[in-house]
This record gives structure tokens, sequence and C-alpha cells, in this order.
């Protein structure tokens, strides 16, 4: 079978590799579409602070079952599906209870463990989830980052009647908002610096967006939440102005979840934190019953996905992806890798 591995920085090889088995409590699956997403640059461009290579890459994914384990029950070839990346100990404290997203040794295929970049993956049976058939492989290939926002929103409190703000309109955060709204907040807006994605959260089903070349998050709230303020802001920006945004126009104790990597530590002014009782929550990853609901929004048609695709290469174009990706900036949301 074909395996794209990443040997150093920008640098991709195909290998013919043996066909995996699946063992007794493993699932075979046959990879359909791989979603590239914002750490994946980070590793091709190598700046990941934590991973190295070679390293097979691939994380966002659909695929169909090839093959099952004797002892996997419920799971039949043929079925779509997609699986969590994580590898966990299940013995630190966080895993004990329950919070094995943050796992103490936590690795993520695609970066410290092998992902699925090939034709052919084995994973373990409790990390699959099972695709509604009327998904489409690039549907499915979504649920992973729509996990990551349905993780995010639900580590908020209650966002029914709420007004809230999302910073950075790229593919995060245009799911947050997406999610936000399936959650019944009373007034949204997303903010970015690029039209290209505003456009994109529009059509989505975002109406107020704002340009931060244009309008502060301060008049943009003013004008759309009034004096009150935003009750809940999402940081999905990764930078030191959006986090300050947020911070310095949120209403009083109000709640900030910091979705954005950041690849330079930000300045904050905490004593505006501790004056003003706002709440600063971080947010990773996902877990298992994140995955369900995010399939489940996008089958129900909850999440529209079609808008965030914005090109699709062949397998054999692994480089190519990633030099269309560079050369379009911020004039692009998810690209697929199609096997």
């Amino acid at each position: 079978m074909k395996q794209a591995v990443m040997t150093a920085p920008g640098v991709i090889e195909f290998h013919e590799v043996a066909e995996p088995k699946a063992g007794p409590d493993e699932v075979l699956l046959r990879i359909k579409q791989i979603g590239v997403c914002g750490s994946d640059i980070h590793v091709n461009h190598g700046l990941h602070p934590f991973t190295s290579y070679p390293v097979i890459q691939g994380h966002e994914f659909s695929a169909e079952v090839e093959a099952v384990g004797d002892r996997v029950g419920g799971i039949k070839p043929g079925m779509k599906a997609t699986a969590r990346p994580q590898v966990v100990c299940g013995k630190c404290r966080p895993c004990q209870r329950g919070d094995y997203n943050i796992c103490d040794v936590l690795k993520v295929e695609g970066f410290q463990a092998p992902g699925v970049a090939q034709d052919l993956f084995v994973t373990t049976k409790d990390k699959i989830v099972l695709l509604p058939d009327s998904l489409t492989f690039e549907q499915g290939a979504l649920v992973e980052p729509s996990a990551v926002a349905v993780h995010a929103t639900g580590r908020a409190r209650d966002l029914k009647g709420k007004n809230v703000a999302i910073l950075g309109a790229g593919t995060i955060g245009n799911l947050v908002a997406q999610i936000v709204q399936c959650r019944e907040a009373k007034n949204i807006l997303i903010t970015d610096l690029s039209d290209f994605r505003l456009d994109i959260a529009k059509q989505c089903g975002i109406p107020k967006t704002y340009s931060a070349y244009k309008e502060s998050l301060a008049d943009a709230s003013k004008r759309d939440f009034g004096k009150d303020g935003s009750d809940v802001a999402f940081e999905a920006g990764g930078v030191e102005a959006t986090i300050v945004a947020a911070v310095e126009t949120i209403q009083k104790g109000g709640e900030i979840v910091v979705i954005g990597v950041f690849s330079e530590k930000p300045r904050i002014d905490l004593s505006v934190v501790g004056d003003r009782e706002l709440s600063l929550i971080g947010t990773l990853m996902y877990k298992h019953e994140d995955y369900e609901r995010a399939a489940e929004l996008i089958a129900a048609g909850d999440i529209i996905t079609g808008p965030l695709v914005t090109k699709h290469f062949r397998f054999e174009q692994y480089a190519e992806a990633y030099k269309f990706i560079d050369e379009q900036g911020d004039n692009i949301m998810k690209v697929m890798i199609d096997l």
C-alpha cells in the first residue's frame, strides 16, 4: 500500500509498505479523505514544537471499514467511519477522572504517533466513530475539527440567550460560531482580518461579521450587543491582539475560552482579569462524545460544511497541496487530500 512520509520539513516521500492487519480489538480502515489543518502546516514548515521527523501525517479523516478483529462487535466492513487520533495512557490522574484529552503523556496521531496518510490504517475499536451513510466522505473528514468546536463551546457555561463574540474566522472559529448558534445564543458576531473568511462565515449562516482591519472589537460589540458587551468570547486567532481585545471588551464576570494555539506568548493585563472577575478557560481537543455530537450536527444539517472546503488534491499531490496553502494565505479554508 501507499504511505506518505514527511522526512523533513516540506519534504514528502511516498513508500510502498506491507498492508497492516487488525488485531483482536482493532479495526482496519481504508482511508478516503484527509483534512489538512493548521497544526499540519506548522509541521510542514518545521515549526511544530512537539513533532519530529520522519512523521506520517493525517489526523482528521474519513474512512470505510475494511476489516475488524475477532473481539470487535457492532462494526462491520463497508461502514463509514472516522476515529479519534489520541493515544493516551489511561493511568494518569486526568485519564482516571475521564479527562483523557489532557492525558499527562498525550500523543496525537500525525504528530507524535503515525497518522493516517496511507491507504490503510489500524486503530482500536474504542476510538471508532461510525458515520451515517448520509454523510459524504468530505463531511466525515470534517468531524474532527467540528469535535474541537463542540468541546470548546462546552467549556463555557450555558450559552442560551447570551451575547457571544468569536475572534478568528478560520475553520475552527467558523465551526464554533455555527455550534454557538445551535446552543441558542442570543447574538453572535465573528471577526477576522480576512474578508474571504468572513464571507465564508456568512455563507455558513453567521450574519454578523466584521473586519478587524476596519473596526475595533469594542465598536462592533457596542453596535451589536449594546452597552452590556459580550457575555462570552471564544479566542480562535492565536495572536496577542485577539486575546487582548477579548479581555478589554468583555463584560464584567464574562468568560473567555482560549482555543487558538499561540506561537508567541501573549501579554495581557491580568489586573483587568482580576478586577472584572473574568474567567479565562482553556480547551484542548475533544472527548469521544464530542466526536459523536459533531457527527450528529453535521448529519442534521446544523453544521454547514460545503463552504469550508476550498480545494481537493489527490494523495500523490500532497506536497502540491501544501504549496497551494502557502500561496493562498488567508484566502483559503480547508484543503482535502483524496485517497
